[in-house]
């Protein structure tokens, strides 16, 4: 699989494509940079051209096969300082999974997730979020009310 993608800066985006994939690029050259990965099988190349990036671009992924395999690559990450989206359990796209996303310099979403197995539901309420954030805790209270239309169920 070839993926070509458009974006702001070369040199930073080799920064994060580096930690990320665990590979050094292939060949880099005046605005432009490439990765060629085994596992999965994908050559990825990086074109510096900031007026062509949209925002309505959706996501990329990867599946790992096991979920040490996603807590390695957390902790990986994590440990080099890139903020991520932690969803543990989650239902989307009529599966069960365990995933984490991370957004490299320019806005490019990545999910990297385990699954678990196939359900017969979407989770009406699951949206992707702009950006990743840090896992923040919450202390959650007695609701006031909880009738039905009250919006706590």
């Amino acid at each position: 699989m070839h993926v070509s993608l458009y974006v702001s800066n070369i040199e930073s985006t080799v920064d994060f494509y580096r930690e990320f994939f665990q590979v050094e690029p292939s060949k880099v050259k005046e605005g432009y940079a490439k990765f060629t990965l085994d596992s999965p099988a994908l050559i990825i190349s990086f074109v510096e051209k900031p007026d062509r990036i949209k925002d309505n671009f959706g996501h990329l992924g990867f599946q790992v096969q096991t979920g040490e395999e996603l807590k390695e690559a957390m902790t990986r990450l994590q440990s080099q300082g890139h903020s991520l989206r932690e969803e543990i359990g989650t239902s989307c796209c009529y599966a069960l999974q365990d995933k984490f996303w991370i957004t490299d310099p320019d806005g490019y979403q990545w999910e990297v997730y385990h699954f678990h197995d196939d359900v017969e539901f979407n989770d009406p309420h699951y949206q992707i979020k702009d950006q990743p954030v840090e896992k923040q805790k919450v202390t959650l209270g007695e609701p006031a009310s909880c009738s039905p239309d009250s919006g706590c169920c």
